[in-house]
């Protein structure tokens, strides 16, 4: 791989430096991950980060997916996860958000498979990627939304959550009818979110999609979706 070595070195010393084996602990637990924490709080995590990605200029795209991979793949601790997010979201790597990153995502979303990292990629990565290169994007976002794996599909359905004015509909009913009748706690909250979400920008078509849905929707998702109407 032409992953950037030094980097990932860098970042995985900044991260055990700022640990915290009690809070470590309280977080592994909490998000009931196989894998260990150093113990860094979010607002330590990103303190850590800034100077070696404002520092850090990829010389390639090959040399960017690759850090993000094998900071992914040979995971130590799960805040080098957040740390690949960080890296994918890298202001110089902004031009290689587009639809051939979407099997990168992909990647990130089945091997992370929890809610922590999965709603990171999905709302900001796989959704700038849709929002920039809609008519390209919009085919595989549809095929995750019924895929086997269930993350996929919660990707599918809250990959809009920021796009406000500019959701494609049809898309988000498409998402939402192949995974209402699921009984998945992830997917029935992801409904409930995405619906929730655009009702700050559309609270009409909301309130016409949940009776339209009727009882096809689960309380959860229902309650969700109403809070703010």
């Amino acid at each position: 791989m032409a992953a950037d070595r030094e980097l990932v070195a860098a970042v995985r010393a900044a991260l055990a430096a700022a640990g915290d084996e009690e809070r470590a602990a309280g977080q592994q637990r909490y998000m009931k991950s196989a894998l260990p924490y150093h113990g860094v709080s979010s607002p330590q995590l990103k303190t850590a980060l800034r100077p070696l990605l404002r520092a850090w200029a990829p010389v390639d795209r090959t040399q960017w997916e690759d850090t993000v991979r094998t900071l992914w793949d040979e995971v130590t601790h799960r805040e080098e996860w957040y740390a690949a997010i960080a890296v994918a979201r890298h202001r110089r790597a902004r031009a290689w958000l587009d639809p051939v990153s979407l099997e990168l995502w992909r990647h990130l979303v089945v091997a992370g498979a929890w809610w922590d990292v999965v709603d990171e990629v999905a709302s900001h990565l796989v959704g700038d990627v849709l929002a920039a290169h809609r008519a390209e994007a919009t085919p595989t976002v549809r095929a995750w939304a019924t895929d086997e794996d269930l993350w996929l599909r919660r990707t599918a359905l809250i990959c809009q959550l920021g796009h406000r004015g500019a959701t494609d509909l049809d898309l988000l009913t498409w998402a939402i009818e192949q995974n209402v009748d699921d009984p998945s706690f992830w997917l029935r909250k992801a409904i409930g979110w995405a619906l929730r979400q655009h009702a700050r920008t559309d609270p009409d078509w909301v309130r016409a999609e949940v009776a339209r849905l009727g009882g096809r929707l689960s309380g959860l998702s229902r309650r969700e979706a109403m809070k703010h109407l």
